[in-house]
C-alpha cells in the first residue's frame, strides 16, 4: 500500500512538470502559431491535453480510492486487534507481542505486569453488567494512558489486564505504577463515580531469569493478591 501510494505521488509530480512544461511551451509567440495554424499539430495539441485532464481525473479517483481502502483498513485493524468493551488492545494483540518473544532467549530486560480490577465482580452484582462494563472501560482507559512511551497494555481476558515493558528499568516500571494510582485516586475522589479497586502482580526477568515470556507472565499473575470488594459511592 505505502509503495503504491508513493508511486501515485510520483506520477502525479511527472504530470504536474509535465502539464507546466507544455504551458510554457505555448506561451512561446511561434510555438502557438504554429500549433494554431496548422490543422494536424491542433489535433495534436488538443490529444495531449485532453491525456492530461483524463489523467489527472483518474489520479485524483486513485488517490480517493486509496485513502477508502486505508480507512478500511484501520476499520480492520481495530476490528482485529481492540477490545471492542475497552478500547484497548485485545487479547489478540497480547498474543502478537508474545509472539515475538517464541523460539528465543528472553532478554533479562523484560518486565510483566498483571493487572486485575478485583471489583469488577462484585459492581457486576452490586449494580449491573452496564455499570460494570462503563467501570471496565473506564479503567481501560487509565491503564492506557499510563502506558503512554512506556510499555505495551492490553485486556487480557474478563477483568485481567497485561503490561509487556521492553528495555525495562525501575524507572519505567515505577513511572507506570505511580500514573495508574494517582488516576484511579482521581478517579475514584469524583463524587458520581463507583470505586475502582485493583490488585497487580509484577515479575521482571533480570531477577527471575526465565527463557519463556509466558512463564514470565504465568509468575506474575501467580502474585496477584487476593482481591478486596467493592464499597459504593
Amino acid at each position: 500500500m505505502k509503495k503504491f501510494n508513493t508511486f501515485k505521488i510520483v506520477q502525479l509530480i511527472l504530470l504536474i512538470i509535465l502539464t507546466a512544461v507544455s504551458l510554457y511551451m505555448l506561451m512561446q509567440p511561434e510555438v502557438k502559431q504554429y500549433i494554431f495554424d496548422s490543422t494536424p499539430a491542433t489535433v495534436l495539441f488538443i490529444i495531449v491535453w485532453a491525456v492530461l485532464l483524463v489523467t489527472f481525473v483518474f489520479l485524483l479517483i486513485d488517490f480517493s480510492l486509496i485513502s477508502s481502502m486505508k480507512m478500511n483498513y484501520h476499520n480492520l485493524y481495530d476490528v482485529a486487534y481492540s477490545d471492542p468493551l475497552s478500547g484497548i488492545p485485545n487479547r489478540f494483540s497480547c498474543d502478537t507481542i508474545i509472539e515475538k518473544y517464541y523460539d528465543k532467549k528472553l532478554p533479562d530486560d523484560i518486565a510483566c505486569v498483571m493487572i486485575d480490577l478485583s471489583n469488577l465482580p462484585e459492581i457486576n452484582t452490586l449494580y449491573d453488567h452496564r455499570t460494570g462494563n462503563k467501570v471496565l472501560k473506564d479503567f481501560s482507559g487509565i491503564l492506557s494512558t499510563a502506558a503512554v512511551s512506556l510499555c505495551f497494555v492490553g485486556r487480557n481476558g474478563g477483568n485481567k489486564f497485561l503490561a509487556i515493558f521492553e528495555n525495562c528499568t525501575d524507572e519505567k516500571l515505577n513511572t507506570f505504577l505511580d500514573r495508574v494510582t494517582d488516576r484511579v485516586d482521581q478517579y475514584n475522589q469524583a463524587s458520581d463515580s463507583i470505586s475502582m479497586e485493583y490488585r497487580i502482580g509484577k515479575a521482571m526477568n533480570r531477577d527471575e531469569h526465565l527463557e519463556q515470556i509466558t512463564k514470565l507472565i504465568s509468575l506474575a499473575n501467580s502474585r496477584i493478591p487476593k482481591s478486596a470488594t467493592v464499597e459504593r459511592s
